[in-house]
């Protein structure tokens, strides 16, 4: 991205270039699509910019912290086009191999009286803000003297005055620092908190640009305060909006399907879901959303990304995903399936079906299901199709005829079709109607891919076979 007249004073450069982003998930469950978010802002500055991408793993909660979420991370990060085969990329760091720094920083500003110890218990701090009628920490052990021991908590000394944060996204975001309690930085078992380790991490690896979500704001004028006590420039801030559901509600893990891998498991393809989540929070220009990545990363702004909630639309998504599953050359689309459909299947036979269930379906999970019957000798009927389909008092009859038709009927799509029609004007129905009863004979299904084609692929044989099974199953009432 060239900077100009607009952008030079609200997006900079380091000495080498480019600037340093980081993207910093911790592994305590699966990877949310709003980090996936994040982390796609993040990387397309990265490239825009001639920057560098971080990837820190921030692993110092022991007791929630899994190997396995950490490698989910990594794969649903690749699985986006986000890793370490590009120039870009850095990383992974682990937060807990810098455990010493964070301590040391810690160590100076107690040395040079910008923090100091604590002994009050999480009660007596209660207690005392009851009896103020203040809540939260009063700074009762500021001036108390007091050295490093069991149980002592190290505070940062807030200064006076107001932290001004000046954010890429929401703009000037003034802080009262009246408001804000002397924080904790190392726990009274030693271990440094996570505002102080995500700071020291920052300086260490030369982080200039921190662009995250949202719900970190409220930490970023403690986080500034520290920047400015280790002596340290500020990096420049963009909190990007929270993603919200139909009820305008932010995504919850417990409510929510907002696990990246559970949408690679169910067929999206990653540059749909890479150019839906880039326009969560911003869009691209013209009147269309769907566009490449080489022209989002050609585009994108964060003073163009909005302080809005972003609505994550899964219906908009399918539709997304559905759009890039139709882009694609139909050999792209025989080989997206492969991981998809059983490798027992007739290839031949899929290949002649592929591009006839390419512009029916929105995700690679609904391929298997909508040609199942195909590569099956029994396909299992769905009982409210066959209740539909079987139930008026014609589907006899209609049966009995189109069976008597397919007989001798030359075995091509146009021929079978002509030939139901015919069948189906003789008992006063549409071709619409008189296909359901033997879609449903064929397949046990009242949708799925075009049923001429489907009987032309399945041979004259079977078709007939499962038609005469089905007429014998019909009863008139």
């Amino acid at each position: 991205m060239a900077s100009d007249p607009d952008t030079a004073s609200t997006v900079t450069t380091t000495a080498t270039g480019g600037p340093r982003l980081r993207f910093a998930p911790s592994p305590t469950g699966s990877f949310h699509v709003g980090g996936a978010r994040t982390a796609l802002y993040n990387w397309a500055l990265a490239h825009s910019m001639g920057g560098t991408f971080v990837l820190r793993i921030e692993d110092t909660d022991e007791v929630r912290n899994h190997p396995q979420w950490t490698a989910g991370i990594i794969d649903a990060l690749a699985w986006i086009g986000i890793g370490a085969d590009d120039p870009v990329f850095e990383g992974p760091y682990f937060q807990s191999e810098n455990a010493q720094a964070h301590l040391d920083a810690a160590a100076d500003l107690y040395a040079r009286g910008l923090a100091y110890y604590c002994d009050l218990t999480t009660e007596q701090i209660q207690a005392r803000a009851a009896d103020s009628g203040r809540p939260g920490y009063d700074g009762y052990s500021r001036d108390r003297g007091l050295g490093p021991g069991p149980g002592h908590v190290l505070r940062f000394r807030v200064p006076d005055g107001t932290t001004v944060v000046e954010d890429l996204v929401r703009g000037r975001v003034e802080f009262d620092n009246a408001t804000i309690e002397d924080f904790v930085l190392v726990r009274g078992n030693g271990t440094p908190v996570f505002l102080l380790a995500n700071v020291v991490d920052d300086l260490s690896m030369r982080i200039d640009h921190v662009i995250r979500a949202e719900e970190h704001l409220p930490n970023t004028p403690k986080q500034q305060m520290l920047f400015e006590a280790l002596g340290a420039p500020v990096p420049v801030w963009a909190h990007v909006p929270v993603l919200v559901n139909e009820q305008r509600k932010k995504l919850s893990k417990r409510r929510d399907k907002v696990a990246l891998e559970q949408y690679r498991d169910e067929g999206y393809l990653p540059e749909a879901m890479v150019n839906y989540l880039m326009t969560l929070g911003w869009a691209p220009s013209g009147d269309t959303e769907i566009v490449a990545w080489d022209r989002i990363v050609d585009e994108f702004r964060l003073q163009d990304v909005t302080h809005s909630p972003a609505f994550f639309d899964i219906r908009k998504l399918e539709a997304f995903n559905g759009d890039y599953i139709r882009m694609l050359s139909v050999d792209e689309f025989i080989d997206r399936c492969r991981g998809w459909i059983p490798g027992d299947w007739d290839a031949e036979r899929f290949v002649v079906m592929a591009p006839l269930v390419q512009t029916r379906v929105a995700t690679l999970a609904e391929v298997a299901p909508m040609v199942e019957f195909l590569f099956v000798d029994d396909p299992v009927r769905d009982e409210r199709s066959w209740t539909k389909a079987m139930g008026p008092e014609w589907a006899a009859p209609l049966l009995d005829e189109s069976i008597a038709a397919y007989e001798t009927a030359e075995w091509t799509a146009d021929a079978l079709k002509g030939a139901l029609e015919a069948v189906g004007e003789t008992h006063g129905l549409k071709l619409g109607k008189a296909q359901a009863p033997v879609r449903v004979a064929v397949s046990g299904r009242s949708v799925g891919p075009p049923l001429f084609e489907s009987l032309e692929v399945l041979g004259r044989d079977e078709t007939l076979r499962r038609m005469r099974g089905a007429r014998a199953d019909v009863t008139t009432g």
